[in-house]
């Protein structure tokens, strides 16, 4: 009993040692965007990103779009990305079209062999969303639309970081 005890302090002493210290790295996916350019997660290290996974058939998805503008236009000049990702099975004429009315300010791929959804962790719901670091650490994971008010506040803190 003595030992379980023990292993329980060790096991919430690295957990926590874990979250102070360390993130987990994003993947290192290539991807291709819509108008046809072969291009890799890493190539924006240096810059703040937001990976959306979202698809044209998905209500929050369309909901949250709006605020994903937003922040791209307030932050895209201090080194903010977005990178949305439609999923594989959305239609490549529907993530066209809606590009095309809403002039999306960001990169758009579509993740059509579903490798990208993979590669982060096997996403199946969205909207899911991943805030980077500069140095592509993962700093947080939204699976439905973000809080607003935070994403606002953690891509401040790591603009400034």
């Amino acid at each position: 009993m003595r030992y379980l005890g023990m292993a329980a302090v060790v096991a919430i002493v690295l957990a926590t040692a874990f979250m102070l210290t360390g993130k987990k790295s994003a993947p290192d996916v290539s991807f291709t965007t819509m108008e046809g350019q072969n291009s890799a997660l890493q190539s924006l290290r240096g810059q703040v990103v937001l990976v959306n996974f979202w698809a044209t058939s998905c209500s929050g998805c369309m909901q949250e779009m709006p605020d994903l503008i937003k922040l791209q236009k307030e932050y895209g000049p201090k080194g903010y990305r977005t990178l949305a990702i439609a999923m594989s099975y959305d239609i490549p004429e529907y993530i066209q079209n809606y590009r095309s009315q809403t002039d999306l300010p960001f990169i758009v791929s579509h993740d059509k062999d579903g490798s990208l959804a993979k590669a982060f962790g096997d996403v199946a719901l969205t909207p899911t969303s991943f805030l980077l670091d500069k140095n592509g650490k993962i700093i947080k994971q939204y699976v439905g639309i973000p809080d607003m008010a935070e994403l606002n506040r953690l891509i401040t803190d790591a603009l400034n970081g």
